[in-house]
Parts: structure tokens; sequence; C-alpha cells
């Protein structure tokens, strides 16, 4: 395995719960502060600016009109801020008590995001117009993560309801694949298929594993070496290795293992103990 180095940068906010993080359009990296209602920019040499932002921001990513997108938790809302930290829009969603956590841009254009809190699938075009999808869904089952997948689809995980969701964008046709007990946080890899992370920091029948699905369905698991990890965020690396946070150590799976071993538009983030 090769030596690496981590730096760490200080939040400004204290206790500002940093929650998502994406690669901006402008060459930075944007992440939210659901605690502090705060979205920060941090450049690549670490200086770090943060700005106002209501309602909780959760989920952030770079929206292909070149500005941020974001999800407010609290305020039920999806916003849009550019990149020079300017609001610009806040976008009610139709739902009351969404609780919508992540969101991601479509191959359609448009952004797409997972309502943990109504068991829906939102779509909003960058013009504001949003619509719910939900057939297919059973009560309880709370999307919570949400990617664009290599098939043009998008791919969400069901956090209660142990499966892995896939909507068709033009459709809206949702297709669910039986996993692992409490599938969290998804990624695109770099072999084509759909990689997650199967744990709940809120509860304690996790199955403590990394889970690969192919587009056709095929499902597999793989174990870290840590018991009890409860493995959260995944995302791609440089090298092409599946990488992810868990309590004291950072761990990568080859995206052809066949084994644990030292991944666009992923970013790792924590599931919040108030999410229910």
């Amino acid at each position: 395995m090769p030596s690496l180095s981590v730096a760490e940068f200080s939040i400004p906010t204290a206790n500002s719960t940093a929650f998502s993080i994406t690669a901006g359009a402008d060459g930075n990296i944007w992440f939210t502060e659901t605690g502090g209602n705060k979205i920060g920019r941090i450049s690549l040499a670490g200086a770090i600016t943060e700005f106002s932002a209501p309602g909780a921001p959760g989920g952030i990513t770079a929206g292909p009109d070149g500005a941020l997108w974001f999800t407010e938790i609290g305020g039920n809302k999806i916003g849009r801020m550019t990149t020079g930290g300017v609001i610009t829009n806040e976008f009610a969603i139709p739902t009351p008590g969404a609780a919508v956590h992540e969101i991601t841009t479509g191959s359609d254009g448009a952004l797409w995001f997972a309502e943990a809190g109504t068991d829906k699938i939102g779509r909003i075009t960058t013009s504001g117009v949003v619509t719910e999808f939900s057939t297919g869904l059973a009560a309880g089952s709370t999307p919570f993560d949400i990617v664009s997948g290599p098939d043009g689809a998008l791919w969400f995980t069901e956090i209660n309801g142990d499966k892995i969701g896939r909507i068709d964008p033009t459709s809206h046709a949702i297709t669910q694949f039986n996993v692992a007990p409490h599938p969290s946080m998804i990624t695109a890899g770099p072999d084509g298929a759909l990689w997650f992370s199967e744990s709940d920091v809120l509860k304690t029948d996790n199955a403590n594993t990394i889970g690969r699905l192919t587009t056709t369905g095929s499902f597999t698991q793989f174990s870290p070496p840590t018991a009890n990890s409860v493995p959260q965020g995944i995302t791609v690396g440089p090298d092409g290795a599946l990488g992810l946070p868990r309590p004291a150590a950072i761990i990568s799976v080859a995206s052809r293992p066949t084994a644990i071993s030292p991944s666009s538009q992923s970013r790792p983030r924590t599931r919040l103990p108030s999410q229910s």
C-alpha cells in the first residue's frame, strides 16, 4: 500500500456538523454545515470561507449549470448557490416533511434527490420545477443517498428497506434489489458497478459490509477487517479504488477485489443522530 499523508483543516464555526462534500465547477471543494446553517468552500490550499445557508443544509452537488445545489433537511427546500457564495433560489418541495438528504446531477440535466422522510425520489430542473416519484417504494423504506449510475439511471439506497433502488430518468420506473441491512451511502465505481456501505449509526443489526451491485442486479459483499466498524461514506479515489471512512481509520477496496485491501461526484458523508 502506498504511503498516505493526511492533512486536517479546522472549520471556523464550532460544532457546525459538516455533512456532505463535493467538487465545485470553480476548482474548489464545497461542503455543507448542517448544524451551523452554512455552506463552506475550501481551496486546495486549505483556505476556508463560509456562507450562510438556511434550513440545515444537507446534501450538496455541482449542478449542470455550474452552481452548487443543496438540500435543506429542515427547510424542506432545494437551494441553489453560485460559486461566489450567493444563494439565488430556494425551491419548496411539494410534500411536507420530506427530510431531503442527498442530491445528485442526473444524466437528463436535472437534479435528483432522496426524500428520507416521505419515501420518495424527487427531481428538480435548473428552472425549479419539482416532481416527486414514489410508485413501488414501501412506507418506511427511507431513501437516503442517490447517485447517477453508469447506465444513466439514478441509483439510491433505502436505508431502512434493505434495498438498492433504480429509477429511470425517462420513464421514472423504479426497480429495487434486495441487499444486506441498512445500505447507507452509494457511489458509482470505476468498474461500472454500484458500491455502497451497509451500516446505520443508529442501528445495532448492521451488516458492517461493503456491497457491490451490478446494473443487472448481481449482488456481492466484502467485509472490512475491523468488526463492527460501521462503514459510512464511500468514494472513488485517484487510484481507482473505493475508499470509505470508519471510526479511527480509512480503508479501501479494489474495484475488482478478492478481499479488502488498501472513486466523479462521490462524497463521503455521515448520517446525523437526529435522523430516523
